[in-house]
């Protein structure tokens, strides 16, 4: 097995055993060994808030026909670990995977990750984040993956809607406000995210299914205002359906009641 590291992403527990970390680069068998069934965050977008650090787990198999010896695995983003975006690696809290034995050949393993404002996440690297994996197995065989798995890591939205007047007369105008916001990791706090498509949605009194009624777009500070006409009692909510850097989000329903 060629043993090398690679000093970009030799870093915190990675440190510890880096003398058994091959060189990044594309992908590189030795023998049959295999990794597979990657799952990031059960499979879900990782959604992480201005300020609180967010751990990530990180589930797989690995298999040889000798039995895995051991197995890493390290999150970045980047064209690929070599060129990882400066600060954007995450190495597991506990160094190598946790590999439990199936049987002969095959373990399923796990690592747990930290992805957290200011650390190791700034604004522009939201969105597509990839997983480099090497297993090794008793027999000396190995694979690494240089992207075992691509996954979204995506930066916390809010939504508020209000309308207004309450009560109103049917027929006249309802005004609906609202504010559309997101994680900013590079301040720690949330700023308005804007010229982005919202939703407007309408829900009547006393059923369950919203409406879009139209679609507006916020302004230089995330902020929305629009209006329509009142025809009968029930709930206005913004709603923003998302994209690959900000979760999708809904507003809590405002409710207006509607007089003669």
């Amino acid at each position: 097995m060629r043993i090398r590291a690679s000093a970009a992403v030799v870093t915190g527990a990675l440190a510890l055993t880096a003398l058994a970390v091959p060189v990044a680069q594309a992908d590189d068998v030795s023998g049959d060994t295999k990794i597979s069934n990657v799952v990031v965050n059960g499979g879900k977008p990782v959604v992480v808030g201005a300020a609180a650090a967010k751990n990530v787990t990180v589930t797989f198999t690995a298999t040889d026909d000798s039995g895995i010896d051991w197995a890493q695995l390290i999150l970045f983003h980047g064209p690929n670990i070599d060129k990882a975006d400066s600060g954007a690696v995450a190495n597991s809290s506990d160094g190598r995977a946790k590999c439990t034995k199936v049987d002969a050949q095959t373990s399923k393993c796990t690592s747990t990750f930290t992805l957290e404002p200011q650390y190791n996440l700034i604004n522009k690297v939201a969105g597509t984040w990839k997983v480099w994996a090497v297993a090794a197995a008793k027999d000396g065989d190995y694979v690494q993956k240089d992207n075992a798995k691509s996954f979204g890591v995506q930066r916390l939205s809010k939504l508020t809607t209000s309308a207004k007047p309450k009560p109103v007369k049917k027929g006249k105008t309802v005004t609906v406000t609202g504010k559309l916001s997101r994680a900013n990791w590079d301040s720690g706090k949330y700023s308005g995210y804007s010229g982005q498509a919202v939703q407007l949605q309408f829900r009547k009194k006393g059923t369950t299914t919203y409406k879009t009624l139209k679609t507006v777009k916020t302004n230089s500070t995330g902020a929305l205002k629009t209006t329509t006409k009142a025809t009968v009692e029930g709930y206005y909510r913004f709603i923003f359906v998302g994209n690959t850097t900000t979760p999708p989000v809904n507003a809590a329903g405002d409710l207006v009641r509607v007089t003669k």
